[in-house]
């Protein structure tokens, strides 16, 4: 693994939290691993809408929750030819999230968007993008968002993040 870095942004609705997903989506690669760590509440699956319309992703996209996994086709633009979404939260130990074999749902051409990351973190792979979102105490709307790339892949993106989430 090629060391780790970190950028913090923040998002005041959750508008400009779909606007920084679908910005980050631009980014995806195949094979890509994206963590999304937070609360109950806090914008994971909002986040994911708006990585989803970002890969032109058509319909609409809920949290997987009691499915766990839904997989939905890009657009003929997108970076990645799917988007597979998870959701670990109802998942005790990490044979359950092994056993939803992510890596053999990407099929090569896809990216992995995973609710509650860091549950299942450790057999997830080494290459990923940790997003943690973080409610404000004092305005209700407003998010903490940070990201923690790992990886070389990651390493790669690192300036092309940080110019994705600057703000406008």
């Amino acid at each position: 693994m090629s060391g780790s870095w970190s950028i913090c942004v923040h998002t005041d609705r959750p508008e400009a939290t779909r606007a920084l997903g679908a910005a980050l989506a631009a980014l995806a690669r195949p094979g890509d691993v994206v963590l999304l760590v937070g609360a109950l509440g806090v914008g994971k699956t909002v986040f994911a809408q708006g990585f989803a319309v970002g890969l032109g992703v058509e319909g609409p996209v809920t949290s997987p929750t009691f499915t766990l996994v839904r997989q939905y086709r890009c657009g003929p633009t997108a970076p990645v030819r799917q988007l597979v979404h998870a959701d670990l939260y109802r998942l005790d130990h990490l044979s359950e999230v092994a056993d939803l074999a992510l890596f053999e749902l990407l099929g090569g051409d896809g990216v992995a968007l995973v609710e509650w990351g860091d549950v299942g973190a450790p057999v997830l792979g080494e290459a990923t993008l940790e997003i943690t979102l973080v409610p404000e105490p004092e305005e209700p709307d407003r998010r903490s968002v940070r990201l923690v790339g790992r990886g070389a892949s990651w390493a790669e993106r690192r300036a092309a993040v940080a110019g994705a989430v600057a703000p406008r």
